[in-house]
């Protein structure tokens, strides 16, 4: 599965925007080449950009002294991390948010196809895959619509 088929995806869901920052888009240039998945409510005006949040992104390179652990700076490597929300993190990582910080250093977060706990944000339930394939590509296209349908829902 590659970045582009999962943004594709991740547009054909009613009411999702993807933007990938750029120096067009005014971004920082630490998140260029990332994208961020949006939900945004059909019908209505858009949140203005420094109050939107994503309920999930893109990443293709790592972030120095803040997330690292994935090794994002491999040669076609990239991570969709996903806000699936407490109970659904639960269920997919056999422990709650809150005790992410607690085993923070036990998963291989490197590991390519493999669902895991977001490095930085498993705390705020997110969860993450590095490459995802032939294991997880299904998984992924799942979480993606379970997310927004929680966004859309909290927009009602």
């Amino acid at each position: 599965m590659t970045e582009d088929e999962i943004i594709a995806y991740a547009r054909r869901l009613e009411g999702v925007t993807v933007e990938t920052a750029s120096a067009e888009s005014g971004a920082p240039e630490a998140a260029w080449g990332d994208s961020f998945v949006y939900y945004d409510a059909p019908g209505s005006n858009p949140e203005p950009p420094d109050r939107r949040w994503p309920f999930a992104t893109l990443v293709v390179h790592d972030y120095a002294g803040f997330d690292e652990a994935s090794q994002l700076n491999r040669d076609s490597v990239f991570r969709v991390n996903v806000n699936v929300g407490k109970r659904r993190f639960e269920e997919l990582v056999g422990y709650p948010p809150s005790q992410h910080g607690d085993r923070r250093d036990a998963p291989d977060y490197a590991a390519v196809d493999t669902l895991l706990p977001h490095p930085a944000y498993g705390q705020q339930g997110w969860v993450s895959v590095v490459n995802p394939g032939g294991r997880t590509a299904e998984l992924v296209r799942s979480l993606l619509a379970e997310a927004r349908d929680r966004t859309a829902a909290r927009h009602r």
